[in-house]
């Protein structure tokens, strides 16, 4: 009788484990992964020596180091209404200093609620301008794309820049539970072959990108105000509100 209860419940034990795997907000990397870079926000303020700051004026938003800070370990990227720069709202977004190339990219985060901002989790290579220039990168890989007025889906997308003409491949919708209501875990494997992205541990799309040479990239957070996905207007009753990150990491092949 012992021996019958001791494997039920080690049985019970292992499918617990699985259970709390699959679910788990802190997905593991693809076999053969080592984390060598990454920030978990667990201070009381920005690790300036990792990050930059996303200074420019575009679309709908100014984008101010005033609206980043670290709590709760989490990186948090203030959306206000605001004038400031030319522009009646201000966002906010962080940038890696050191770049990367091929590996595991992996956030977890929340988007702001109500319409009216484009929340983002990227990797580029920077100009140093504190914009979104792409003139030093041959690459953009867009692991989450989310205009909140649609808070169930967002977009994936690979961009080649360099050198010109650009071409944008492998766009798509992920549709998804509430992006702002939990948290959400997103990676992308990049490889000399193919970008493959994930959502909360599951595969959603795989794009060659075999047929040009790549850059280094740098990762960027980020969350501006924006007309993009049909939105018509900042839902100012939602303000102020913020876009959450709990982590990001970055794993390279052993």
């Amino acid at each position: 009788m012992k021996n019958i209860f001791g494997l039920l419940f080690t049985a019970f034990l292992v499918n617990v484990a699985c259970v709390a795997q699959t679910n788990s907000p802190f997905t593991l990397p693809p076999p053969g992964y080592k984390l060598v870079w990454s920030d978990e926000f667990n201070g009381d303020s920005l690790d300036t020596s990792k990050w930059d700051f996303r200074t420019d004026s575009r679309m709908w938003s100014t984008q101010k180091p005033e609206n980043v800070s670290v709590r709760n370990g989490h990186l948090i990227l203030a959306v206000n209404k605001e004038d400031a720069g030319g522009k009646h709202y201000t966002g906010g977004g962080v940038i890696s200093k050191p770049a990367f190339k091929y590996g595991y990219y992996e956030s977890r985060f929340k988007v702001p609620p109500g319409a009216g901002w484009h929340t983002s989790f990227w990797m580029m290579k920077h100009n140093g301008q504190g914009g979104t220039g792409p003139t030093a990168s041959a690459q953009e890989l867009d692991v989450c794309e989310n205009d909140s007025v649609h808070q169930n889906s967002y977009g994936v997308n690979v961009h080649k820049w360099n050198p010109k003409p650009h071409v944008a491949m492998g766009g798509k919708t992920v549709k998804t539970p509430s992006l702002w209501g939990d948290f959400h875990v997103y990676g992308c494997e990049f490889t000399p072959e193919q970008v493959r992205y994930y959502f909360d541990g599951e595969l959603v799309q795989t794009v060659d990108v075999s047929k040009f040479a790549h850059s280094e990239q740098n990762i960027w957070l980020t969350t501006i105000a924006s007309n993009l996905g049909g939105t018509k207007a900042v839902d100012d009753a939602k303000l102020p509100a913020a876009a959450e990150y709990d982590y990001v990491r970055f794993y390279k092949k052993q």
